[in-house]
């Protein structure tokens, strides 16, 4: 598979990421009337709403961001297509490219601060960067991590967290696939609602400025596998 790649996957990268994405939804929803950035079908819901007068409006941002995520997701298909002809583990770049996308969100969000229309040029700018960036994560982690859980939307993790614990609380074998799958999902689970709280509270007291937390960790997740990772399985 193109962008999968191969080493020792770093210990708490799956509840690192599952933070930065609960972070980045609840800060872009509580700055960007409503826009949810990783949860993009969420929109769907915003953009009814909306369209009957409720919630805060930024209809047109809500609309805009599938498409974004779209090209998002296939620009991260490409880029580790390019990173693998190269010679090159796609992870640590795309880790990159996501920590850039946040940057931007983050500076920009602060330098045109207060944004006034939701679906006015500043805010679509500013929001359009969040859910740009986790659709970059949504697809380095379909490309790269398949091994881990989803680190975006829970409500799959949620559901299959619910299921395993009933199998484990019932008893199964101490071979079963549902015991490695439950270690799985919890921390990713947990990282998420943690990084949503904070992502809330951070806009509250940092407004933009709080989107320098996840872009950071991204930074220095990029750095860490880069150092980390072995030589690239070749497509």
């Amino acid at each position: 598979m193109a962008g999968e790649t191969s080493g020792e996957i770093p210990r708490g990268l799956a509840s690192a990421l599952g933070f930065v994405a609960g972070f980045v939804d609840a800060a872009g929803f509580v700055a960007l009337s409503g826009l949810f950035a990783a949860h993009v079908t969420g929109n769907f819901v915003m953009i009814g709403a909306g369209l009957v007068g409720h919630q805060g409006g930024g209809v047109v941002a809500k609309i805009l961001a599938l498409p974004a995520f779209v090209l998002a997701v296939a620009g991260t298909r490409l880029l580790a297509r390019a990173l693998e002809r190269g010679g090159r583990a796609p992870l640590p770049w795309l880790l990159a490219a996501e920590a850039l996308l946040l940057a931007g969100f983050t500076g920009f969000g602060a330098a045109l601060a207060p944004l006034g229309d939701p679906d006015g040029p500043a805010a679509l700018l500013v929001g359009l960067l969040a859910v740009a960036a986790m659709g970059v994560q949504n697809a380095l982690g379909r490309l790269c991590l398949p091994q881990l859980a989803p680190t975006t939307v829970m409500t799959v993790n949620v559901t299959q967290g619910v299921l395993d614990a009933l199998d484990l609380a019932r008893g199964i074998p101490r071979d079963h696939p549902a015991r490695s799958r439950l270690a799985r999902i919890l921390p990713a689970l947990a990282a998420f609602a943690v990084g949503a709280l904070a992502g809330a509270f951070g806009v509250a007291l940092c407004a933009f400025w709080c989107g320098a937390l996840p872009a950071l960790i991204l930074a220095g997740l990029a750095l860490r596998v880069g150092l980390t990772r072995g030589a690239p399985r070749r497509a």
